[in-house]
């Protein structure tokens, strides 16, 4: 099996999938999406890749398989798996279709929940709390903008047995993709599963690491992993390191149906270009599970990006943004808006811009120091007006042993004030036990013609 890269629309050479063809895959694909970007692109509907970038990697991967005559399979479309992340993803493999003259037989997996199914599923107690999360609850699915679920491998064996040649999923678990064509040819669910992992990212089991081709042989009993790039090598410590990502477990992978130990895998070097890995084994789950994903809108955002050199602000920026932090609230409620009706963070790079309060520094090393004001109102307006105040607020205040009697901060952008538009938060993190693996993932089949 030949996956293309990370994520659909992050690129790869044009030269490393020539070489992969030659080794004739039965299967080629790609991961289109993630959890990673944060709660912003499945609440949108929008993508975090380009669709020109998309586009690019799409239009050589369907030239690629339909000459081939091998399937073509994207998990996670679009970036989240929504039902408009999967309908754009459709739109662009029917307008590339139509450019090149190709003709094959498409699979449109769905994976946005309907509400009302939810309700139910919780009624019958058959969803459950992931990590720290509460229960669900009816209202929590109600104020949810978009819920999906992560499929597993059984719908796209499925479309593969209906005869799609190009099939297109909403949410999927990163390796179910890859695990249904292998176990569909008889491979068991171990070696399955793993190669599915070492696929789901492209080129991350090699070194140099960078968006790029790998090509998975799959056995009984073991996989071999390679890449068809000459610049990369699989070495064992990279494969072995890469199974360790993404999992609150090093060893340990739930996913829809069962549990991959990789507690007893063995990793060899088969040449200096590939690995052999073996040892690996599959645990059928008591009760079939799908992980849910939803969020929900709490506001809208506005920043605004400044920083300082002035080394006598830097020696008590503390008490300085505690005090701009009471400005701007004054402020506001002068003009009508409550703090209630808003938040304020403001994050100092250069000190603790990036752990915060997880990692503290009392003593501020840097000769500058950048901040990003964020706002999160109810309204937009709200969040324009009170960013503008911070912004003005960080710009003029004083401060004692003020040297500079006008602007304290340097603005890198003009307008300094940016409008992001509506924020979302995860709001779903559960499993839900449907009564097959095919309930929640409804498969719609149409022919492309070019």
């Amino acid at each position: 099996m030949l996956s293309t890269s990370g994520i659909l629309g992050y690129g790869f050479a044009e030269e490393s999938l020539k070489i992969g063809m030659t080794w004739e895959p039965h299967v080629i694909g790609c991961d289109g999406g993630s959890t990673d970007p944060g709660p912003y692109y499945l609440g949108s509907g929008k993508s975090f890749t380009s669709r020109l970038s998309v586009k690019r990697d799409l239009r050589l991967m369907l030239l690629a398989a339909v000459a081939a005559r091998i399937p073509c399979i994207i998990g996670t479309s679009g970036g989240a798996g929504g039902e408009p992340h999967l309908q754009d993803t459709a739109a662009l493999v029917r307008e590339i279709a139509r450019e090149e003259g190709l003709s094959f037989k498409m699979a449109l997996i769905h994976s946005e929940q309907p509400k009302d199914w939810l309700f139910d599923r919780i009624a019958e107690e058959k969803v459950r709390p992931l990590g720290k999360m509460k229960p669900l609850d009816q209202a929590t699915v109600e104020r949810a903008e978009r819920i999906v679920g992560m499929m597993g491998p059984e719908p796209f064996a499925r479309a593969l047995d209906e005869g799609a040649q190009v099939i297109l999923a909403g949410r999927s678990s990163d390796p179910a993709q890859w695990a249904a064509p292998a176990m569909r040819a008889g491979i068991p669910p171990a070696p399955a599963w793993y190669a599915g992992k070492m696929l789901e990212c492209g080129a991350e089991p090699t070194v140099p690491k960078e968006p790029d081709n790998i090509f998975l042989r799959v056995r009984d009993d073991h996989l071999i992993c390679e890449p068809p790039n000459p610049i990369r090598r699989s070495t064992p410590l990279a494969v072995a390191n890469f199974a360790l990502h993404e999992n609150a477990s090093p060893i340990h992978h739930t996913e829809p149906g069962g549990l991959l130990d990789t507690s007893a895998c063995t990793f060899e070097a088969v040449s200096d270009r590939a690995v052999r890995v073996g040892g690996m084994t599959w645990t059928p789950a008591p009760t079939y599970t799908v992980k849910l994903e939803g969020v929900e809108r709490v506001g809208y955002r506005a920043i605004t990006i400044c920083g300082t050199r002035d080394p006598v602000l830097i020696g008590q920026i503390d008490s300085y943004l505690a005090t701009h932090r009471d400005k701007v609230a004054a402020k506001a409620a002068a003009f009508g808006v409550p703090p209630s009706d808003y938040t304020m963070v403001v994050r100092t790079y250069g000190k603790d811009g990036v752990m915060a309060a997880w990692e503290p520094q009392t003593a501020i090393t840097s000769h500058e120091l950048g901040f990003v004001v964020e706002i999160v109102g109810k309204t937009q307006d709200i969040a324009n007006a009170v960013v503008a105040m911070a912004r003005t607020s960080m710009l003029h205040a004083d401060f004692p042993g003020r040297l500079c009697k006008e602007g304290n901060m340097a603005f890198p952008f003009s307008p300094s004030d940016i409008e992001l538009g509506p924020m979302y938060r995860f709001s779903v993190f559960h499993v839900v036990a449907p009564n097959d693996p095919y309930e929640m993932f409804p498969i719609e089949y149409e022919t492309v013609r070019g």
